[in-house]
């Protein structure tokens, strides 16, 4: 039971992004460069790949509008020059609430166009001690549930907190790839990452790909890294743990099947 598709060799890129916009973008420019040169045709940025600055509301001070700002032409530009396909992390789209920006996680094709956004659904909120973060304060969620349909056959779109909701995935159907462009928290991650991002490769007998943050950031804040691709047994088939950096692997249709027909679970579901 394997979904419609080809073998895609992916990558995740992880960065230890800043408050500066255009140094974000060439450190990104880089590292997607690098995973061209190793044969990836489909490539994910992380979560705030554009601008991590020190305070929350840095992002709202370089939104972009739907379909025009710098962000957006350099995810353009970059698939295009590459003829890759590219998800770009998240960009901060304007909403109707100034006060706030929708996380939109954009995905582009070989030609530069783009082919699929979706808004990040779960806000993430955590308080212990004096590490607290409220992203409902600065981010509107988004609404739709989204997955495309890439050589490698369906691909779920998620974001960061995202991973903690399986019924998201559940309603996206049978998917080939899971892709989760993330900001984890060093505290969060340290205790949840991997036991999270398996979890999802396992009961959606899938492959997840997650793009991390990974390293100390302006203010302080410290993010776990450890970008990763997973099949769908759940084993980690490439790590990066900190740093900058890129995770390379391929997506197998000869594995997916593998695993679906030993183990039919998907056929099994009755809710």
């Amino acid at each position: 039971m394997s979904e419609a598709g080809e073998d895609l060799r992916v990558a995740a890129v992880q960065m230890v992004s800043g408050g500066d916009v255009s140094a974000n973008l060439a450190e990104a420019e880089a590292l997607i460069a690098e995973a061209a040169g190793k044969g990836a045709r489909l490539v994910v940025l992380p979560e705030y790949f554009g601008i991590f600055g020190a305070r929350a509301t840095d992002k709202l001070e370089v939104r972009e509008h739907d379909g025009d700002g710098a962000q957006q032409a350099f995810l353009a530009r970059m698939a295009k020059t590459h003829a890759m396909w590219l998800v770009g992390g998240t960009v901060p789209l304007a909403c109707e609430d100034s006060r706030r920006v929708r996380s939109a996680s954009l995905v582009y094709g070989p030609d530069g166009r783009r082919v699929a956004r979706y808004d990040k659904i779960h806000l993430f909120a955590f308080a212990r001690g004096e590490e607290r973060y409220d992203e409902g304060k600065t981010i509107e969620r988004g609404t739709e549930i989204v997955a495309v349909d890439l050589p490698c056959g369906r691909v779920g779109l998620s974001v960061c907190y995202d991973l903690r909701f399986p019924e998201l995935y559940r309603g996206m159907g049978p998917l080939s790839l899971i892709v989760v462009p993330s900001a984890f928290t060093a505290t969060t991650g340290a205790a949840h990452w991997h036991l999270l991002l398996r979890a999802r490769a396992v009961e959606n007998q899938c492959y997840v790909l997650a793009a991390a943050q990974g390293g100390e950031h302006p203010g302080g804040r410290r993010t776990y890294g450890h970008s990763l691709l997973v099949d769908p047994w759940g084993t980690i088939v490439a790590e990066h743990e900190q740093g900058r950096g890129i995770v390379v692997g391929d997506v197998e249709h000869a594995r997916l099947a593998k695993v679906r027909d030993e183990l039919p679970a998907l056929g099994h579901r009755v809710l």
